[in-house]
């Protein structure tokens, strides 16, 4: 049997002879003798009891550490996965807001295009509207400066027509009272006094000249007389 487990100056822990090979296999594990000079100073100081309670303890330890190890890398995974998740989340999330802002933007734009070609096509409505009028005033003041025209062109003719009628009638007035001057110029020519015959003359105042004779009563026939008898 080799030599006792040697122990550290002030006795809390084992002095091992550390070898400079590393264990390859558990047989060799075993057989190290940092292994060897533990079970001997187990072995030696009855300490099996304590040896197993502190190796429970080593094991339990290890396996919470394990498990703390395991579960904190799957904490870890998880919190990566959820991250990697709410990134993707998020980059959907802001996808989806982009492309519905961009939907929006372009149903916005499609409004405003629209409302715009309605303000148009109003606007342009109005403006038709609007030069139909003018038009129409403008016909109407064509139409009241024609009447206007036509009205002073009749006015003038009229006028001019009067005129011409009252000029002609002077005229034609003038004309009649020349042919009736003219005419009673010519019947004052025409109609002179007649002279009798000197032998009639003389024969007039001979008679003129004598005494007239009381008138002979005339002889009434015999069948006149008759009738008045009857």
């Amino acid at each position: 049997m080799s030599e006792k487990v040697k122990l550290s100056k002030d006795g809390s822990s084992i002095d091992f002879i550390q070898s400079d090979s590393l264990p390859t296999s558990l047989k060799k594990f075993r057989q190290s003798p940092e292994i060897e000079g533990f079970y001997r100073f187990v072995f030696e100081n009855d300490l099996r009891s304590e040896a197993f309670d502190i190796l429970d303890r080593i094991v339990v330890g290890r396996k919470a550490k394990k498990i703390a190890e395991k579960t904190a890398v799957k904490e870890k995974e998880r919190e990566e996965r959820e991250a990697i998740k709410a990134a993707a989340r998020a980059e959907k999330d802001s996808l989806k807001a982009a492309a519905k802002a961009e939907k929006e933007a372009e149903k916005q734009k499609a409004r405003d295009s629209k409302n715009a070609a309605k303000h148009a096509a109003i606007a342009a409505k109005e403006k038709a509207r609007l030069d139909k009028l003018k038009d129409k005033d403008k016909q109407a003041i064509a139409k009241a400066k024609l009447l206007q025209k036509l009205v002073e062109k009749k006015t003038k003719d009229a006028a001019k027509k009067e005129a011409e009628q009252a000029k002609l009638a002077a005229k034609k007035e003038l004309e009649k009272q020349k042919k009736i001057a003219a005419t009673s110029a010519k019947a004052k020519a025409k109609v002179k006094p007649a002279k009798a015959p000197k032998k009639v003359v003389k024969a007039v105042s001979k008679i003129a000249k004598k005494p007239s004779k009381p008138a002979k009563p005339t002889k009434t026939s015999k069948s006149a007389k008759k009738g008045k008898k009857r």
